[in-house]
């Protein structure tokens, strides 16, 4: 599917999406990712949601994100609770939803300013 989201000059926008694959700009991705507003971290090393660990966010908390939208692939999976409480803690939300709802999201909190990361398992 093709997203047609606003023009931002010089943000990460997610412009389509479908089976094994998203769009960032325009660009195809078949691996996992966080996608940041100025930045774009390639092949997320994350295996599975269930192994999912604040480590694997360490890249992108230099950003400050106040939300982290993660979609979980084709269906709709929730990590371990500690990894939640963990966020929590260091004031960052956390959305959980399929990869595709993921990145519609994502695109709606870019265009309204927020400060916003989206993980994703492709």
């Amino acid at each position: 599917m093709k997203l047609h989201p606003a023009h931002f000059s010089h943000q990460y926008i997610f412009t389509g999406y479908g089976d094994k694959y998203v769009e960032v700009n325009q660009i195809r991705y078949e691996k996992n990712l966080i996608v940041l507003p100025n930045r774009l971290i390639e092949n997320w090393p994350v295996i599975s949601v269930s192994e999912l660990e604040i480590q694997h966010f360490e890249n992108l908390l230099p950003h400050t994100p106040e939300i982290v939208v993660l979609g979980t692939g084709i269906s709709h999976q929730f990590p371990h609770y500690s990894l939640l409480n963990q966020m929590a803690k260091m004031g960052i939300g956390i959305e959980i939803m399929d990869t595709k709802a993921c990145c519609r999201t994502y695109n709606i909190l870019v265009e309204e300013g927020r400060q916003v990361a989206a993980a994703l398992f492709i």
